[in-house]
């Protein structure tokens, strides 16, 4: 359980993830920090957690986008849209045409694109209409735009000990040898030595150090490298443990750039589909004793009733003090219809949408 409400650095990895995303939402690019969009230049970022690839999820991504792209793609709504999705909408043609001679062969059965174009067309992402002979034809609506401009992943270790580092260690060299995101960070919390220890631990010299305060504030510690997103990656699949005696080969396999482009364009959509705060979705806020804290590190959950921040485990139906809402709190009307636990998903939902430009404004 977590502790006391000592800051977000006595907290829980989940509570400290939160803090980072609020963070890195208000803040970014980091104060000092020679790479980026631009410092200080006020370009919209996408924060998101616990996203990634089938072999890698990272903690916190930072989506860094052109502030014209980014204006433009809410034409297609704020829901995510899958690779299937990106698939249609990326090439749907400007005049009608039937679906297989506009869009490029997708390696896979033709019947899971005429799916997707069904979808893409029932959420208004594309027009479509039969033609007499039973053919699907479709035309786009808006052009997709070429909104993403950098991948930022950080990977969020409160305690970064030498055996969490030690842990640590191969996750970062893996994700610097892919080159998938074009920086990589760890954000640990600050300790107030002359040399914080992340600095001398087993990290990869090309992943940037964060440490984050009790009040949530980050500074940069070590400055990344900007990695070569662009050229061809390499996927280490198996190395060697190590030792005197092991002279086994690690094995690895090469990942082409247009993989790469097009797994970074799906991390975006995910990232700009589901944000980081959909924790409410996985937590019980319609629970009596669910509360936000305004603090400086921003809205965090918190428990009234053990009086900590809880983890999405800790807050859940089979929670000994979980209690629901009384009725009547889901009766009394503005400003908390339907319960406070309602109006605590919708000023979350608010705020996610504040963050993604030329979105109509939800009632």
């Amino acid at each position: 359980m977590s502790g006391a409400d000592d800051g977000v650095t006595g907290q829980s990895e989940f509570v400290f993830e939160l803090a980072v995303c609020q963070w890195a939402e208000r803040e970014w690019p980091p104060a000092g920090s020679a790479t980026g969009a631009g410092d200080g230049d006020g370009r919209p970022t996408i924060v998101a957690r616990q996203i990634g690839t089938k072999r890698r999820r990272w903690d916190t991504v930072v989506v860094e986008c052109d502030p014209e792209g980014l204006a433009r793609r809410a034409n297609f709504g704020l829901d995510e849209l899958d690779s299937d999705l990106l698939h249609v909408v990326r090439n749907a043609p400007a005049e009608w045409a039937w679906y297989r001679d506009a869009l490029p062969d997708p390696g896979y059965p033709w019947r899971y694109v005429r799916e997707a174009v069904h979808e893409a067309a029932d959420r208004g992402l594309v027009e479509r209409r039969r033609r007499s002979n039973s053919r699907i034809e479709i035309r786009r609506k808006w052009t997709y735009p070429d909104w993403v401009e950098r991948v930022v992943a950080i990977e969020n270790k409160p305690d970064l000990d030498a055996s969490a580092a030690r842990e640590l260690g191969p996750q970062l060299e893996r994700d610097v040898a892919l080159a998938l995101a074009d920086e990589v960070w760890v954000a640990t919390t600050e300790t107030g030595e002359t040399v914080e220890p992340a600095l001398v631990e087993d990290v990869p010299v090309e992943a940037g150090v964060l440490t984050v305060d009790a009040a949530g504030e980050a500074a940069v510690s070590w400055h990344p490298r900007t990695l070569a997103v662009d050229d061809p990656g390499t996927r280490i699949l198996e190395r060697p443990p190590g030792g005197d005696r092991d002279a086994s080969a690690a094995r690895f396999e090469y990942a082409d750039p247009e993989w790469k482009a097009d797994k970074r364009l799906e991390l975006a959509e995910r990232a700009y589909g589901r944000g980081w705060r959909a924790y409410a979705d996985t937590m019980r806020p319609d629970c009596r004793h669910f509360r936000l804290t305004d603090a400086g590190a921003g809205f965090l959950p918190r428990c009234a009733a053990k009086e900590c921040h809880p983890t999405a485990g800790e807050c859940s139906g089979s929670c000994p003090e979980f209690e629901p809402e009384p009725p009547a709190w889901r009766s009394n009307g503005w400003p908390v219809s339907g319960g406070p636990g309602k109006g605590i998903k919708r000023l979350l939902e608010r705020q996610r949408r504040r963050q993604r430009p030329g979105l109509d404004e939800e009632p």
